[in-house]
């Protein structure tokens, strides 16, 4: 039997399954894939309690219960003071990922172009290259990964259809300022592309920055899905469960996907995060939680070899390992792996083509112990 042509591009699986596996089977510390290593709020899971007791069981509304997108409407409205219709602007989805596949499929066709920026998540050309269109790449370096927008300018072409922008930003902990969203604004002006701003670690920003979300700026927003997760809001990865956020006439192409691949997400969870986020303080403390962890892991890196770069969001943390090091970043992280019993992502598979740094990148989103373990180990690494 003939297999028709794969959609897919790369073989190779994704580097977040491969480094944990790889943690696994050498009982390696995994400071490799985004997770927390510590449990949701307990107010929280007190409330998922109470409604599962209360028989929150069965399939919630396509877009998601009222109750949720009114509460996500208010909580919008108090971060970055717009209104956001809940019923028409606001669907909730099973994951950030679902959201960002759909939105992709919904609205970008056989050849047409979007413009993404490497190191980008690794989700992003996959969705692209399933729904028949092309990514075009703009490379941001290191050490701040900033953008000059000219040159993003200069990457639009008539087949442009999207831009994905990604704040604050996996890999690498940068954020985009004020500057950044005017610039995209006028880069965007007097054409038809649509936006799609990851922006999933939202209130994981640091050192008294605002985070600079699409919402914010009306002439943007008009033209962009916004995507955000609960997930990684409340410690709770494993959940799956995100939403997002646009206008009306977006919204609805949105919803003509999203109905035939998750249709609604589950019950219980979306009546227990409603009345979660009544108490605008179980969101509002994360930024100065995850810097003081960020803070503390960077003590630990002080006493070793590795080199941190700018993290300003994000429970990321990229170093340079060129002092210990003339392996590549996918050989080196498999050696620490190994030999030295601490996991991490090198960079290199966040980017479409073979690129000679020597970064890696550690999450930070652990207890302290386990920091503390895993420092003692990187000690340990030779120069």
């Amino acid at each position: 039997m003939n297999i028709p042509p794969s959609k897919i591009t790369s073989e190779q699986v994704t580097i977040f399954s491969e480094m944990s596996a790889l943690a696994s089977k050498y009982d390696a510390i995994n400071l490799g894939q985004g997770f927390p290593d510590y449990d949701p709020p307990d107010t929280l899971i007190e409330i998922i309690k109470k409604h599962l007791a209360d028989h929150k069981n069965q399939y919630a509304p396509m877009p998601g219960i009222v109750k949720l997108l009114e509460a996500i409407s208010e909580k919008l409205y108090h971060s970055y003071q717009n209104h956001v219709h809940p019923e028409s602007e606001i669907t909730v989805t099973a994951g950030a990922t679902q959201a960002i596949f759909t939105a992709i499929n919904a609205f970008v066709h056989k050849g047409d172009e979007v413009i993404i920026f490497e190191p980008a998540y690794d989700c992003y050309r996959p969705s692209i290259e399933i729904a028949g269109g092309k990514a075009v790449i703009y490379t941001m370096n290191a050490p701040d990964f900033s953008i000059n927008w000219k040159m993003v300018k200069a990457l639009i072409t008539s087949k442009t259809r999207m831009i994905i922008i990604n704040t604050p930003h996996n890999p690498t902990g940068s954020v985009l300022n004020e500057f950044d969203l005017l610039c995209l604004s006028d880069a965007v002006k007097e054409t038809d592309i649509i936006i799609l701003s990851d922006e999933v670690y939202e209130h994981l920003i640091f050192d008294g920055k605002p985070h600079q979300s699409v919402i914010k700026y009306k002439e943007l927003f008009s033209r962009s899905l916004c995507v955000y997760s609960f997930g990684k809001t409340f410690h709770a990865t494993g959940w799956k469960i995100g939403y997002i956020v646009g206008p009306a006439y977006l919204m609805k192409e949105f919803r003509k996907i999203h109905q035939w691949n998750v249709f609604s997400v589950n019950s219980f969870l979306q009546y227990a995060l409603a009345e979660h986020l009544q108490d605008k303080s179980n969101y509002e403390y994360l930024p100065d939680f995850y810097q003081q962890k960020r803070d503390y892991f960077l003590k630990i890196l002080s006493k070793t070899a590795f080199r941190p770069l700018p993290c300003s969001g994000t429970y990321f943390q990229v170093v340079d390992f060129s002092a210990i090091s003339n392996l590549d970043d996918y050989s080196f992280a498999r050696e620490m792996t190994i030999k030295y019993k601490v996991a991490a992502i090198p960079l290199s598979p966040f980017y479409s083509t073979k690129t000679e740094s020597r970064l890696i990148r550690f999450c930070f989103a652990k207890t302290q112990g386990m920091l503390d373990a895993a420092g003692e180990k990187l000690t340990r690494i030779d120069r």
